[in-house]
Order: C-alpha cells, then sequence, then structure tokens
C-alpha cells in the first residue's frame, strides 16, 4: 500500500500527515509527548485535514496536558533502595557486593542483585538489562504461541529489543515482530495486548476499520488494556504506544 507522509502546522500544533488507501480520516494523540497523528484518505486535501484538526484543537490539547502529567521514573544510578518494576510489581533493589556469579533475584519487595566488588554502574544496569530480557522472554512465549493460533497466523521470527519510540513493531513481509524490552517492567495484561496487536499486523498493516474490528474480535478489552499500559510510570527516556 502506497503512502505520502508529511507535516503541517494547525493552530501552533505540529500534525503529522500520512495519506494511504483509506476510507475515512484518523487522528490521533500519542504519548508521551503529544504528538498528533493524522492518517487520510489519498483523496482528502490538506484543508480538509487542517479543518478536522481545528475542530478536535480542545481535545488534542487536554490529551496533550494528560501526558504531560504522566509519571515518569527518574534516572536509574542502579543502587540500593531505588525502585524497579517487574510486570507491573515495585521492588526495592539491594546491591550485594562479593564473590561469585553475578545475578539478580526478587524476593519479597526486593531486588537482589550481586554483583563483585567495584562493579560500575553500566555494569549492574547490563545485567539488569540481561535479566529484565529473560524474564519477559519466558512470559511472552507462551503468549507468540498462543496467540498465534487464535488469529490463525504463522510468526517466522519474534525478538526483544530496547527501543525508544514504540512498544513494539511487526514487518508482515518477514512474518517478525519485535517487543519493547520495557515491557519487562509492565502489567502482564499489557504484554498481552501487545502481542496481539503486532500479530494482527500480520493480517492488517494498517489501523483501519479491519485492523480495530480482529482487535475487538480476539481482544475484546484491548482499549482498558492500552490505556493501563500508557499510565504505566515510563522510564525517563520511553515513549508509549
Amino acid at each position: 500500500m502506497s503512502t505520502e507522509t508529511h507535516q503541517i502546522v494547525v493552530g501552533g500544533v505540529t500534525v503529522q500527515v500520512i495519506r494511504k488507501a483509506i476510507k475515512n480520516l484518523h487522528l490521533g494523540v500519542y504519548p508521551p509527548k503529544g504528538r498528533v497523528r493524522v492518517a487520510a484518505p489519498l483523496r482528502v486535501s490538506d484543508n480538509a485535514v487542517r479543518l478536522a484538526v481545528v475542530d478536535k484543537l480542545g481535545w488534542i490539547k487536554r490529551q496533550q496536558a494528560k501526558f504531560d502529567a504522566q509519571p515518569r521514573q527518574s534516572v536509574r544510578e542502579m543502587v540500593s533502595g531505588e525502585s524497579h518494576y517487574v510486570f507491573g510489581r515495585r521492588y526495592r533493589l539491594r546491591v550485594i557486593h562479593g564473590p561469585g556469579r553475578a545475578t539478580v533475584k526478587t524476593r519479597g519487595r526486593w531486588m537482589n542483585m550481586h554483583v563483585p566488588q567495584g562493579a560500575s554502574a553500566e555494569r549492574r544496569s547490563r545485567l539488569l538489562h540481561g535479566w529484565y530480557r529473560e524474564r519477559l522472554r519466558e512470559r511472552a512465549l507462551p503468549l507468540v504461541l498462543k496467540w498465534q493460533h487464535a488469529i490463525g497466523v504463522h510468526l517466522a521470527d519474534w525478538g526483544i529489543k530496547r527501543m525508544k519510540t514504540k512498544w513494539g513493531t511487526c514487518n508482515p513481509t518477514a512474518g517478525r515482530i519485535w517487543l519493547n524490552l520495557e515491557l519487562a517492567k509492565k502489567p502482564v495484561q499489557c504484554l498481552e495486548y501487545l502481542i496481539v496487536h503486532e500479530l494482527i499486523h500480520l493480517v492488517e498493516r494498517t489501523h483501519n476499520e479491519q485492523f480495530l474490528a480482529l482487535m475487538d474480535k480476539h481482544l475484546p478489552d484491548w482499549k482498558a488494556r492500552r490505556t493501563l499500559l500508557n499510565a504505566q510510570p515510563l522510564a525517563h527516556d520511553a515513549w508509549s504506544y
């Protein structure tokens, strides 16, 4: 499907306009900074897009203000006492220096990190990211298998990586999806929503009526899950979806 992308400014608001072969105009405001995006049919002019945005300016600015107020974690320094999240649950970090293999284990409300004496903050951060990756893969695998079967698609490959601008991506041509490592910090129902979202992109590439109908069919509460995901504390440099 051919698309055309450019930007216009309406009432001081920068709007990304994407023209594609769709029937109706769709306007969205996306966290964390209130990015405004309009998907418009090929035949719709910029003037028509401007009018649609002007009509929604009040709503757009309310959404941007809400995203502005969304809680964010401070920069993680990987020291004892700071908070870290695992599938929506908050843990207090306890860094323990000593001999032996570097490990991360949760116990009660604590996240115990055993590292060699003098391990740098960067090394502690890499250790935690590796641990998060393992936990996310454990939780995601059964969900990927379950929803491939339910939706009726075949996934050639899937993986996990750190992303600043998306919770996940899908390459329908390659049959591959990627999950953002940050999902290891969010409630499991958010992870499941994201997996279903990306798998449905194997059927429908765009967020059109068919895509929304498939989301409603397979995961009727997907909007509530999306709201929950975007309400979670963000990493200091992360985006929402």
